[in-house]
């Protein structure tokens, strides 16, 4: 639990950075930027109300359902708007440049960190595995959806830039790199190990 919950803390954190940096989001970002500005709702609420819908249809897809997936959709929006809140709007590119460089690492650490607890996926994830589980590669699932994040968010006005090309190189390499050192082997029959 101590994981997840400071997985989906940085998770908000590294999201917070990559938004402030107003050099270009990941899909997912944009796309929940572009909903907040269409809905007029604060960027946090957008997290917290798009994570809400893809919750709900986990049970007609007959997705797993774990309390880190509840846990994400309810702390990671309105951790996002208490940082967006407190940290200044950074003017120069000597804040800039590093909080982006920096956002898809700690993405990654952080997507390593919750999703290692082995307590659930977020609710994106799980559209993935969902799609997945019907015969579609994961990759091709992954990137689908994330395709269809990114324009739909461009079009909405989310910020698309050379940030969203460094968050799709670098993300793969340190969710990867992250998920390994992290990821708790539980024993079979555990009661975590039930749960994920």
């Amino acid at each position: 639990m101590a994981q997840l919950v400071v997985g989906l803390v940085l998770f908000a954190i590294a999201m917070s950075f990559m938004v402030e940096a107003r050099l270009g989001v990941s899909p997912w970002t944009a796309f929940h930027q572009g909903i907040a500005d269409a809905f007029n709702v604060s960027f946090g609420a957008a997290v917290l109300i798009i994570g809400a819908l893809l919750l709900a249809l986990f049970r007609p897809l007959k997705e797993p359902l774990g309390i880190g997936t509840v846990m994400n959709v309810i702390l990671v929006g309105p951790v996002i708007d208490l940082i967006l809140w407190t940290i200044p709007d950074w003017e120069t590119l000597w804040w800039r440049v590093p909080a982006l460089l920096i956002s898809p690492i700690l993405l990654g650490l952080a997507t390593g960190l919750y999703i290692g607890a082995g307590l659930g996926t977020g609710p994106r994830d799980g559209m993935m595995t969902a799609i997945a589980h019907r015969g579609v590669k994961v990759s091709y699932a992954r990137w689908s959806l994330e395709a269809v994040a990114l324009v739909v968010g461009w079009i909405l006005g989310g910020d698309v830039g050379l940030g969203t090309v460094w968050f799709a190189f670098m993300i793969g390499l340190c969710v990867r790199a992250f998920l390994a050192r992290f990821t708790i082997v539980q024993a079979a029959g555990s009661p975590t190990a039930d749960s994920s």
